[in-house]
């Protein structure tokens, strides 16, 4: 686990504005990344994962059913440590990244991309970043091997674990070795972002100018995209959690809430 003064270094941005499309009925009514998954919030597992590592300021970007996801935020848990910031258009992770400047430079970024189910140890992922990566690597991107590779993002690596191709969803992959859409990322990233006001998308515009600056590290765990109906469907067979003896108003009301039932009714 990693040591809670990495409260001191590292700050996270959680995306999670997506209009899940792809998740349609269920996102007409409720929100990606609060869909349940074995009976927790989506969006409640990665904060949870990231309080253990002493991260104590996180950012988390709203579009889509923004005021649900408010509602969740402002339970006492998250109050004095998880920020929200509303987008009235989709800025896309590197415009979000750039907007958000103030509150993330001169720290490493944690981003994470709230519509992936991932269980592991985060606090491995953030030592191998600190002190084990490659010198030249200034990104840290977390990936794991994948049984539909024509749907993923494949990576091609060097010797050294370092990122030398990108294949994105092409028929015949060289490989199943996939990004996961996580990754750690030093202030000079997100100070080459600040300064390309044109730049939107970090796949295709700001992960290809750091090729040979991208370090792995393999989630051998729980790795899954939850953005359409099968995927959500097998994540509920992968994992499940115990209800909390104490219960806040939020949990109270998100237990009664329809969502569980048309969940399973669909899947």
């Amino acid at each position: 686990m990693a040591d809670p003064i990495l409260k001191n270094e590292i700050n996270a941005l959680v995306l999670a504005a997506g209009l899940g499309t792809r998740l349609k009925p269920l996102t007409d009514v409720w929100p990606k990344c609060l869909m349940p998954i074995g009976g927790k919030p989506l969006l409640e597992i990665w904060l949870g994962q990231i309080s253990k590592l002493g991260i104590s300021k996180v950012l988390v970007n709203l579009h889509y059913l923004s005021d649900v996801v408010v509602s969740f935020l402002k339970r006492p848990k998250y109050k004095d440590w998880v920020e929200s910031v509303y987008e009235s258009e989709l800025l896309g992770t590197a415009g979000t990244l750039r907007k958000n400047y103030n509150f993330f430079k001169n720290r490493i970024t944690l981003l994470i991309h709230g519509d992936n189910l991932c269980l592991c140890d985060m606090g491995a992922f953030v030592n191998f970043h600190l002190f084990e990566r490659h010198p030249s690597a200034l990104i840290t991107m977390m990936v794991f091997r994948t049984d539909s590779p024509k749907t993923c993002g494949i990576v091609e690596l060097d010797e050294n674990g370092v990122v030398q191709k990108f294949h994105e969803k092409i028929e015949n992959p060289p490989g199943n070795l996939a990004n996961a859409a996580i990754y750690l990322i030093e202030p000079e990233v997100l100070d080459w972002i600040e300064e390309r006001e044109s730049i939107s998308d970090f796949s295709n515009q700001v992960l290809p100018e750091f090729l040979g600056k991208i370090a792995t590290w393999e989630n051998k765990d729980v790795m899954r995209d939850i953005g359409n109906v099968d995927s959500l469907a097998k994540a509920q067979k992968e994992v499940s959690f115990q209800v909390e003896s104490d219960l806040d108003e939020w949990q109270v009301e998100f237990l009664k809430n329809p969502i569980h039932q048309l969940i399973h009714s669909i899947l």
